[in-house]
């Protein structure tokens, strides 16, 4: 079942986490609440993907994410949200036109691990999505040097704010991105997901 959207104010500022979180897991949870510490959001937003068109196999059923993702982030700031499946949209650039035109007078951060910044020139529209919102990456172990000499870090080097000013970015207008290094778990999807163990945790 599909969640309502989310009620919002103008003028706060949103972060959102995009993925298929499959698994939901630790380190999920912990860069979310890094990113509200140090990009200074009023909330975060999980938002869990229908499916990653970068991925060649589906991730496990929506409401089976949505229910491993609810009982793992447990903070009055974060909202698990299927914003995307109720938008109808697939690719990021076209999820953060429909929040735009839903929440007008929100301020949107895009929050990735440093991994993903990587990998962003693979991304639809990428370039557009760098324009559209304000962008706060999150480094993950062993990803700090990719990720700094990244295509994307490159192109978009006049943009970046000083991790020292992070609390800079949720007013920032795009394009403007911040790379700030944080203690990271290590957990990875595939590993938990390998187990089979949390498709059994999120039905209970």
């Amino acid at each position: 079942m599909v969640t309502p959207f989310p009620a919002l104010r103008r003028g706060q500022t949103i972060g959102l986490l995009g993925g298929s979180f499959d698994p939901p897991h630790q380190g999920h949870v912990h860069i979310t609440r890094e990113a509200l510490r140090r990009f200074g959001l009023d909330r975060v937003w999980w938002l869990l993907s229908p499916g990653n068109p970068l991925k060649a196999h589906g991730p496990a059923p929506l409401d089976e994410r949505m229910a491993a993702a609810r009982r793992i982030m447990q903070h009055p700031k974060v909202e698990v949200s299927d914003y995307e499946a109720r938008a109808g949209t697939r690719y990021t650039a076209e999820t953060l036109d429909a929040l735009r035109r839903d929440y007008r007078g929100v301020k949107f951060v895009w929050l990735m691990g440093a991994d993903n910044l990587v990998q962003l020139p693979q991304w639809q529209d990428w370039q557009r999505i760098v324009e559209t919102v304000p962008i706060g990456i999150l480094a993950r172990p062993g990803d700090r040097i990719r990720a700094r000499n990244s295509k994307a870090a490159r192109v978009y080097a006049g943009a970046r704010i000083r991790g020292r000013e992070s609390r800079r970015l949720a007013e920032a207008e795009a394009p403007a991105w911040c790379f700030v290094n944080v203690p990271m778990r290590d957990e990875s999807s595939s590993a938990i997901r390998a187990t089979g163990n949390w498709r059994n945790d999120a039905k209970r």
